[in-house]
């Protein structure tokens, strides 16, 4: 893989290592399992960013991981989420990825462009949902049930246009990111071994950004 990933991405990635485990020994820990989900999360990112199927292969693992450590901390949405949607999502992404890929290269997966069908069945599935987990996460008491359930929405709109191979899958991590960053800063008013988990998914927040980014210029580079 020597020469695939830019110097501004191997900085990026080199950095986001350094800040979660740096953070997960500075500020306690609440098991090495919880580095390891940070770990296989972040390098899952960089691959996605790079529209390589690798990412949703890792993103499988994340999902397991992140969904036990969820558990842990009663965020049944979370551990709902990622197990009985996110997982399911990155297995179907990993099929359409490995399906579409641009030109001969099976390291990046051809850009797509929603249909207004397309939105319209988001849209609708989206509040769909939104409203079934949230009385699902109701009935199961959840730790802070209203943004547990927006991070299910947004959550929900990350994995769909994941799987429609559209640069906005980025953006609707970022918004589930930041729906985290705030979900777990909660969790850390109570335990401080969570901030490692906080700057988790700060760092996921910028990698989500420049997937993005580097979507966008891929889609440009292969319409041109």
């Amino acid at each position: 893989m020597k020469g695939y990933f830019t110097k501004a991405e191997t900085l990026l990635w080199s950095c986001s290592v350094v800040l979660i485990i740096s953070s997960f020994f500075i500020f306690g820990n609440s098991g090495y399992l919880s580095l390891v989900a940070s770990l296989v999360g972040v390098t899952s990112l960089i691959f996605c960013a790079k529209g390589n199927p690798t990412g949703q292969a890792l993103m499988i693992v994340f999902s397991l991981l992140y969904g036990y450590i969820s558990l842990t901390f009663r965020y049944y949405g979370e551990m709902i989420t990622y197990v009985g949607m996110s997982l399911p999502m990155a297995v179907l992404s990993l099929v359409e990825w490995l399906r579409h890929p641009y030109g001969d290269s099976k390291s990046e997966v051809q850009v797509n462009k929603p249909t207004r069908r397309d939105y319209t069945v988001m849209w609708i599935l989206t509040a769909l949902v939104t409203l079934i987990f949230y009385f699902i996460l109701k009935f199961f008491n959840t730790a802070n049930l209203i943004p547990s359930t927006f991070s299910v929405t947004t959550s929900f709109l990350a994995v769909f246009l994941t799987f429609k191979r559209s640069p906005l899958y980025a953006l609707a991590y970022a918004t589930n990111d930041v729906v985290l960053i705030v979900l777990w800063v909660l969790a850390a008013f109570r335990d401080s071994s969570y901030i490692s988990v906080v700057v988790c998914f700060i760092a996921f927040l910028v990698n989500d950004l420049y997937g993005f980014y580097n979507w966008k210029r891929m889609e440009k580079r292969q319409r041109s």
